[in-house]
């Protein structure tokens, strides 16, 4: 049988990442996404435990070459594992927590962000009185810039149901107003789509909002809220529910905006509020999508 010699070659221990580039660019975001944490938060008298999806980067200047990785991801765990031993008032005092971090272990970046989500449930009365778990995500961001301040947001994304004005309109003028069946009137029918609207706010360091007044202001926007359990009788109210009241996706959106500045008025002018809202069309092949990034100084005006 043949032998074979196999030569061992030393790797160097050199810093690749920090090597230096003649014909280098800048890059806006370097860093790792889908890293998973269980994540404590205490909010007042209750404590829960979230499985959280957390994606986190820096800057890049155009003189170096690479990122150092592995910094984010002890980053991670050193505020994860602090939030066991003391949990968090919230994700975004987390993800704020995670940004600063970052710079400090990034000396030449100048710029971190951290995006975060969490499954989250709350408990729903049902269209019959029974109470159903209904699954939410949580969502939350940090940007820091050094020497410019970090900025932390906190959000919700919610599925809930529309259902098309334009089309119901369309067949009131063909067959009339509304359909009279067995002597009760009820809504003309129409298409409807799956809802799905992300909402974030920005939270200064001496406020608080909540995610569960956001996912109620979201349930408020949209023709109706949707459960996981229905019964025939559910899904009948649902559906009449939904049809008295459609929605186009910039309703959707706009009404939302009224509700933030209805119940966050004490937040200061500079707040930023972004709502972003997708239905998921059943009649066509596309999606209907509406979206403001604004603040609430502008929301006032």
């Amino acid at each position: 049988m043949a032998s074979f010699r196999y030569q061992v070659k030393f790797i160097s221990t050199s810093d690749v990442q920090n090597r230096r580039l003649t014909n280098g660019f800048k890059l806006t975001r370097v860093g790792v996404t889908g890293v998973k944490k269980p994540v404590t938060v205490r909010r007042g008298e209750k404590t829960v435990t979230l499985t959280c999806d957390i994606d986190v980067f820096v800057d890049l200047p155009s003189s170096q070459k690479g990122s150092h990785m592995s910094r984010n991801l002890e980053v991670i765990a050193e505020v994860v594992d602090q939030s066991v031993r003391e949990p968090v008032t919230g994700l975004e005092t987390l993800s704020a927590n995670i940004c600063r971090s970052l710079l400090e272990r990034h000396e030449y970046a100048s710029y971190s962000e951290v995006n975060l989500k969490a499954s989250y449930f709350l408990e729903r009365t049902g269209p019959s009185g029974r109470k159903t778990l209904e699954a939410y995500k949580l969502v939350a961001k940090a940007v820091n810039r050094r020497n410019n301040g970090l900025k932390k947001l906190i959000g919700v994304e919610v599925v809930g149901m529309t259902t098309c004005p334009c089309a119901m309109e369309t067949l009131i003028d063909e067959f009339g107003s509304n359909v009279d069946a067995d002597q009760k009137r009820v809504p003309m029918i129409t298409h409807n789509q799956r809802n799905v609207t992300t909402v974030m706010i920005e939270v200064p360091e001496e406020y608080d909002v909540e995610a569960n007044d956001l996912i109620d202001i979201v349930e408020e926007s949209v023709s109706s809220p949707t459960y996981e359990i229905l019964k025939r009788s559910e899904e009948a109210k649902v559906v009449l529910a939904a049809h008295e009241n459609p929605k186009f996706v910039e309703d959707v959106v706009r009404e939302i905006l009224a509700r933030v500045l209805e119940k966050y008025k004490h937040l200061p002018d500079e707040v930023m509020v972004t709502v972003r809202s997708e239905s998921e069309e059943s009649i066509h092949k596309h999606n209907a999508f509406a979206e403001r990034v604004t603040t609430m100084k502008e929301l006032r005006e």
